[in-house]
């Protein structure tokens, strides 16, 4: 999952270089509230009247609305309390995230995930350049299911070992787990810690649209494995090619021994079945229920607790694997919580309609398409301080959910261009634990991991252009 991508170091060239440190997420959320704090008393306060859309629910802004209100400057003394208000306020987000991470860490703890990796190496091992999509594909389920992301590192060494096998370099064993999920995470068609927090917050309904997601699913699966099977076939023509030479020169190529990796037990196939068709209840429970936060957490937490048992588990087994999930997730849980601190001190200030104001009035004459893709970018921009997905969501989308209303831009559309925004950078940014832990583990330089990357990295952002700019033109 995303929700905890705070390698704080950042490599230069020299690998004993020193090292640049970041500050920590945490303090770039509160540095945001005490910017959002001064700008009270910088920008005039003001408000849009609003209206409830009867065709959806949605409470939207009226166009041309906007009027100045009294001056409430929110002072230094105001800012604990308002981020105490912001976790308050975002306690049911909150709490799903901590239900969700634990549930999420008893099923990994079953080691299904695992061994379906394993099995799959054991059965392609002699199809060659066919295991790269499979394992892509995989993965992916984890990263649009789970938001499976700096738990990933764990399974880098299954992919080494089989690329090595096949002929192939530490870079595609890598790249076929790690991008496998950063391309499911980024698509986020189940997601609930990108998509299904943009959403909620964007007062639309949980995993909806997942049609067009798919499709960004597929093209980013097709274009991803075409460009390592590329690579890979270039490294096993002519090893010295590879980028880590010296590495694989450094580890050898052994074989890797079959017999070392775990094999398919039926409580991994009754986890499987289980949380296959839990996933179809939950969808049938969002599109036909109207699920929300509260119904999702409970769906969730039932998940949890019966893939237990079936795994064997005893009721203190599975309470210490909730546990151990939830307090793995505590960085991202709190992070929407302080987000929601820069909101709150924002509306007390009643300037937050200001800042939407100032934004839609910069952009209301330019081309449609130029508007989303502005939308997209600051996303972008937004996503290399603010690694958590949640975070971002909680941050960014209360600013961008009124304006994509002012400019005529659809929220469906403006949770899009945050989603493929979050996730995207993710595997250049030296500040994501899923890249940073998955290159300590396979021992990959970060500037090696770069020089393969970055001409991939081009081609993902111009699809995510392109696809947000369909999405505003059909009005999705």
């Amino acid at each position: 999952m995303k929700l905890n991508k705070t390698a704080p170091y950042v490599t230069v060239e020299k690998p004993k270089a020193k090292f640049l440190k970041m500050p920590h997420t945490y303090v770039i959320i509160l540095s945001m509230v005490l910017i959002a704090a001064l700008l009270t008393y910088l920008l005039p306060a003001g408000e849009f009247d609003r209206v409830e859309n009867k065709s959806t629910g949605n409470t939207v802004v009226v166009q041309d609305s906007y009027h100045h209100v009294n001056q409430n400057p929110v002072s230094l003394i105001d800012i604990p309390l308002a981020i105490v208000n912001g976790l308050v306020d975002a306690a049911d987000t909150v709490f799903f995230i901590f239900i969700v991470g634990g549930v999420f860490q008893i099923i990994n703890s079953t080691g299904t995930i695992e061994a379906v990796a394993a099995r799959v190496g054991k059965t392609f091992m002699n199809r060659g350049l066919l295991i790269i999509p499979i394992f892509l594909s995989i993965f992916s389920v984890g990263g649009f299911t789970i938001g499976m992301s700096a738990e990933v590192m764990a399974f880098v060494p299954i992919g080494i070992a089989i690329a090595r096998a096949l002929g192939y370099d530490a870079v595609t064993g890598t790249a076929m787990v790690m991008l496998g999920a950063a391309v499911g995470f980024t698509a986020g068609l189940l997601n609930p810690f990108n998509v299904g927090i943009a959403q909620s917050i964007a007062e639309i309904p949980m995993f909806s649209g997942m049609w067009l997601r798919a499709i960004i699913l597929v093209i980013l699966l097709v274009v991803t494995s075409l460009y390592i099977i590329r690579y890979a076939k270039k490294v096993k023509k002519d090893p010295a090619k590879s980028i880590v030479f010296e590495l694989e020169k450094e580890e050898g190529h052994d074989t890797v021994s079959m017999i070392s990796l775990p094999s398919m037990k039926v409580t991994h196939y009754l986890t499987i079945i289980t949380v296959l068709a839990g996933f179809g209840l939950l969808i049938w429970g969002v599109s036909e229920k109207g699920w929300w936060m509260q119904e999702l957490a409970a769906f969730f937490l039932a998940l949890g607790i019966i893939v237990g048992f079936l795994s064997k588990y005893g009721p203190s087994k599975i309470a210490s694997e909730f546990v151990a999930g939830a307090k793995a997730i505590t960085f991202g849980a709190f992070i929407v919580g302080l987000a929601k601190g820069i909101v709150v001190v924002l509306e007390q200030g009643h300037v937050i309609d200001s800042v939407v104001n100032g934004l839609a009035l910069m952009v209301d004459h330019l081309p449609s398409f130029v508007q989303v893709l502005g939308m997209y970018f600051f996303q972008t921009i937004m996503n290399v301080f603010i690694t958590s997905g949640t975070g971002l969501a909680a941050t960014t989308m209360p600013i961008m959910v009124p304006l994509s209303d002012l400019i005529d831009v659809t929220r469906q559309t403006a949770v899009l261009a945050y989603q493929l925004g979050d996730g995207l950078s993710n595997c250049i940014l030296p500040t994501s634990a899923m890249l940073m832990g998955s290159l300590a583990v396979s021992k990959i330089k970060y500037q090696e991991w770069v020089k393969f990357f970055w001409p991939l990295l081009l081609m993902w952002v111009v699809i995510g252009a392109f696809f947000v700019i369909v999405a505003d033109i059909i009005h999705y």
